[in-house]
Formats: C-alpha cells, sequence, structure tokens
C-alpha cells in the first residue's frame, strides 16, 4: 500500500480585500527588500552614500551653466542654482524610481519562483530606495539656500502634499514598466530612454512660464509638469505660482497613472512566476 504525498499549493487571497491584508501581514519581507536594495546600492563603493550628493549636485552646474548661461533662461528673481535644483528633487526621484521598479522583477526572479507574497512589495521597495535618494540630496537645496540666503516663505509647508504626489507619479509609472519589462525584455532598453527624454520635455532647466499659453495644457499632458511646479510654488514662493488648469490636469494624469499602474499589476500579476 503505498501512500500519497500531500500536495502543498500557495496562492494568494481569493479576494481582493486579502490581497491588500496579504501587504500588512507581509510588511516585515517590505522592510527587508528595502533595506537589503540601499545596502547592496553603495556596497563596495569609493565614497558610498556621497553617490547620491554628487550626482544631482553635478547635474544642478551642468544645467546651470547651460541655460542659466549661455541659453540666458535666468530671469534673476531666483537664484538659478536653486531654480534648477527644485526641479531637479522630484525629477531625479522620478527618474529613479523608473529604472530600480523597472528591473525589480527580474532582480528578484527566484524569489518570485518560490513563495507567495503580494509582488506589490517588489517595486514599492524599490521606490523606497529612490526616495532615500532623494531625502540625502535634499541636503544640497539646503545648503544652496545657506549659500544664497534665500528663505522660502509659507509655501514651503505644503512641501509633503507635492512629495506625495510625486510618489504617486513614480508609483504608478514603475507598476506599468515593472509588469511589462517581466512579458517584453524590450522595456529594459526603452527606460533609459523615457528617462532621458523626459528630462528635456520636463521644466528642469527652465520655468514652464516661458512655455506660450496656447501650449500650456498640452504640455501639462507630462505629468511631472505638474510636480515640478507644484515644488517650485512650495520653494520658491514669490512670482512663482501653478497654473490652475495645467496643475488640475497633470493631477488628473498622475491620479490614472497610478489607478491604471496597480489595475495592470495585479491582473498581470498571477503570470509572473511562470514567466520569468
Amino acid at each position: 500500500m503505498t501512500t500519497q504525498k500531500p500536495e502543498l499549493i500557495i496562492e494568494a487571497g481569493r479576494t481582493e480585500s486579502q490581497y491588500w491584508q496579504d501587504l500588512w501581514r507581509y510588511r516585515e519581507l517590505f522592510y527587508f527588500l528595502a533595506w537589503r536594495d540601499i545596502l547592496v546600492r553603495y556596497k563596495q563603493t569609493a565614497i558610498g552614500i556621497a553617490w547620491a550628493l554628487i550626482r544631482p549636485f553635478l547635474t544642478m552646474v551642468v544645467f546651470t551653466v547651460v541655460f542659466g548661461k549661455l541659453a540666458k533662461l535666468d530671469d534673476g528673481s531666483v537664484p538659478y542654482p536653486i531654480l534648477v535644483f527644485s526641479a531637479l528633487l522630484p525629477w531625479q526621484f522620478f527618474s529613479n524610481s523608473l529604472s530600480e521598479c523597472s528591473n525589480s522583477l527580474i532582480s528578484n526572479s527566484n524569489l518570485l519562483s518560490k513563495v507567495y507574497f503580494p509582488r506589490l512589495i517588489v517595486p514599492t521597495s524599490a521606490i523606497v530606495v529612490s526616495f532615500v535618494d532623494f531625502l540625502i540630496s535634499g541636503m544640497i537645496l539646503l545648503g544652496l539656500m545657506a549659500w544664497f540666503n534665500f528663505v522660502p516663505s509659507w509655501r514651503i509647508l505644503t512641501l509633503p502634499v507635492f512629495i506625495l504626489i510625486a510618489c504617486a507619479a513614480s508609483m504608478g509609472a514603475g507598476l506599468w514598466l515593472a509588469a511589462l519589462n517581466v512579458k517584453f525584455r524590450d522595456f529594459r532598453f526603452v527606460v533609459p530612454f523615457i528617462v532621458q527624454f523626459g528630462l528635456y520635455i520636463s521644466p528642469v532647466g527652465f520655468a514652464s512660464s516661458i512655455v506660450p499659453e496656447q501650449w500650456r495644457l498640452i504640455y501639462a499632458l507630462n505629468p511631472m509638469v505638474g510636480v515640478i511646479d507644484g515644488f517650485r510654488w512650495a520653494i520658491l514662493g514669490g512670482d512663482y505660482s501653478l497654473h490652475p488648469l495645467g496643475f488640475t490636469l497633470s493631477l488628473l494624469i498622475v491620479f490614472l497613472l497610478l489607478v491604471s499602474g496597480v489595475w495592470y499589476f495585479r491582473k498581470t500579476e498571477r503570470f509572473f512566476a511562470d514567466i520569468i
């Protein structure tokens, strides 16, 4: 008489509510993945965490010379390096998030194929790594304000709101790219192009006010326009105002990007282990 070994089946929660409960139950895995990625990023580097300061600082210097000095886009209302860096902060957070998220599932393929956990944890933990870089880079902005004796207005208190919007934009776009990169490996070549192209069509080296009024709504279809304008409105104050319709449109695009990103990720999540 032979005995049949019991079959072990690992499956996700049967309902949406159980899935979101699973996210909370697996929160320790989220902490572990985020902390591991932070350590790996700067492991065996000569200057360690200083890379999070050097890269945005050098980018700010290049933009100041090219757009401020050569292209004469500096209107003198605020120190131009602060104008540039107030946009570089959200942009680099967004671009780093895209790069980290797009490869997060592929990098953790062994983990995905062995045990069940909500796969949403993986790209979300990758965004945390980019957010740590964002916080470190903020030290440069504080240093620039001290150097130029620039004192922000009360609007700086609203900055956390725009940080949340930047996180939503990063999450939405990151979930799309993470899921698509599993099915179509071509996207590992697409992401660097998106980052490079997006840098030049976003108001990083210039203010959105130079865009002609008749093009402002079309320009606002880029979700990072509203995010960057919001950061400048909060940090610079003064004459830097938000374009009401343009900001509302960018906010709507961010919301749709986040909702659709979560929807597509959840739709394709069950097939990740088979494809990888």
